[in-house]
């Protein structure tokens, strides 16, 4: 398979990132497809160098038991039946991992195979880091949910005064989402090349995304609806900036990264690359696969900026379900959730709710160029299930909704789960595409 690279090498300077298929930070395959995490036994650590072989082989036997007892066929068949190069996962009970395993390849060239504890843009999963940190400032009184948006970012928004900040945490502000705008996504072979060539390393300052979101057309007026919008998360992250004095980033980083020792977890600014062990994103064109790894991610912002591994991820869930973070009040408000027609589900303030046979999970799913992102699990932080899948960017297909649809049942709902793979469920598969 040829790979078609990018003749400006490894990016360190350049700029840019926009989501092509659904314009927003979340992927179509995996919108709707919802997971918490499988229930099975903690495989013990590495035996000592003083273990008897005895010892170590029972060890080694148990490790191979908690393996097969998560969904590793099903990880396999987002590579084999999909469309996806690579694809990680993880799974955890009361803390402990019980299950992590990779399938796919680093990259197209070398083949050389995907890493469990890779690391990966994780999209729109940012959006439940930002939350929660909005969160913490209402519990320390430092602002209100229903605080209107004005107050904060005084001549912002047109209507400001209408739009609260709760309402942009759970897209009711009817505000135009700014990836809607034709020049910030790739839609067909030439806008990709473009892409590729030029756009990918655009400066996207927090100013210029606002801008294009409320010079646009609104929805419906202020909670009189539902409609996912980058643009409220943006708006959001500059809420926190006015309020703090610190940048999102910087609140994420002291208030949740460093405290949960997330040490994999970044969220980058402007730079293009991934920092650490990764497998590589690609975009489908005629002549092959384009490595589409190097971006430069302003165009996310506080709506889809992060990075982060499987292992980082189910922490933070299980931190914040835990009751590590927040208040049981405004955990409670977190995970008030309202209609979300446009991808099957409920949306609370940067929390989906997904409904499935075995109960509902929370969580959030991403999506930017080259990579998907699942984070879920039951209310109770009991369990957890993060999943990482380099989709090929406009190569998504039925074949990899159907994968992800079953890898996510057998997480979420255990061995017990009755959809094979290959099989499709529309109540589940008609999100955000």
């Amino acid at each position: 398979m040829r790979v078609v690279r990018n003749a400006r090498g490894t990016g360190r300077n350049h700029r840019n990132h926009r989501d092509h298929r659904d314009r927003r930070f979340v992927p179509g395959p995996v919108a709707v497809a919802l997971a918490g995490a499988v229930l099975a036994t903690l495989a013990p650590s590495a035996p000592r160098a003083t273990a008897s072989a005895a010892t170590s082989s029972a060890q080694t036997q148990t490790q191979n038991q908690a393996q097969a007892a998560g969904p590793s066929r099903e990880l396999r068949a987002l590579v084999e039946r999909g469309s996806s190069t690579a694809a990680l996962g993880e799974t955890r009970e009361d803390g402990r991992r019980v299950w992590r395993d990779a399938a796919g390849v680093t990259d197209l060239e070398s083949r050389r195979p995907a890493r469990a504890d890779g690391r990966f843009r994780i999209g729109s999963v940012t959006k439940t880091f930002v939350s929660t940190v909005v969160l913490q400032l209402v519990e320390e009184g430092r602002l209100r949910l229903d605080d209107p948006v004005e107050r904060h970012l005084p001549g912002v928004v047109p209507n400001g005064g209408a739009i609260t900040l709760r309402q942009l945490l759970n897209h009711t502000s009817g505000l135009y989402d700014y990836l809607d705008d034709p020049r910030y996504f790739f839609h067909d072979d030439a806008s990709l090349r473009t892409f590729l060539a030029e756009g990918r390393w655009a400066d996207h300052p927090p100013a210029e995304l606002i801008g294009v979101g409320v010079r646009g057309t609104p929805y419906f007026p202020p909670g009189q609806g539902w409609h996912y919008s980058n643009t409220n998360y943006v708006l959001v992250g500059e809420v926190i900036r006015r309020v703090t004095g610190r940048s999102w980033q910087s609140e994420v980083e002291r208030r949740i990264v460093r405290p949960l020792h997330l040490d994999d977890t970044t969220f980058p600014g402007s730079r293009p690359d991934i920092p650490g062990p990764h497998a590589h994103g690609y975009a489908r064109l005629p002549e092959g696969p384009a490595d589409i790894t190097l971006i430069n991610p302003t165009l996310g912002d506080a709506a889809g900026n992060g990075i982060s591994t499987t292992t980082d991820l189910g922490r933070f869930h299980a931190a914040l379900f835990g009751g590590r973070l927040l208040s049981a009040a405004r955990l409670r408000e977190m995970t008030t959730a309202v209609p979300a027609p446009m991808i099957g589900a409920h949306y609370g303030l940067g929390l989906i709710r997904y409904d499935l046979p075995c109960g509902a999970v929370w969580g959030h799913t991403g999506g930017v160029p080259g990579y998907s992102t699942v984070l879920l699990g039951p209310i109770d932080g009991t369990r957890q299930f993060a999943l990482s899948f380099n989709v090929l960017a406009g190569a998504e297909n039925d074949a990899t909704d159907a994968a992800v649809h079953a890898f996510v049942e057998r997480a979420a709902c255990g061995p017990q789960s009755s959809t094979p793979i290959g099989a499709t469920n529309n109540s589940l598969l008609s999100g955000l595409r």
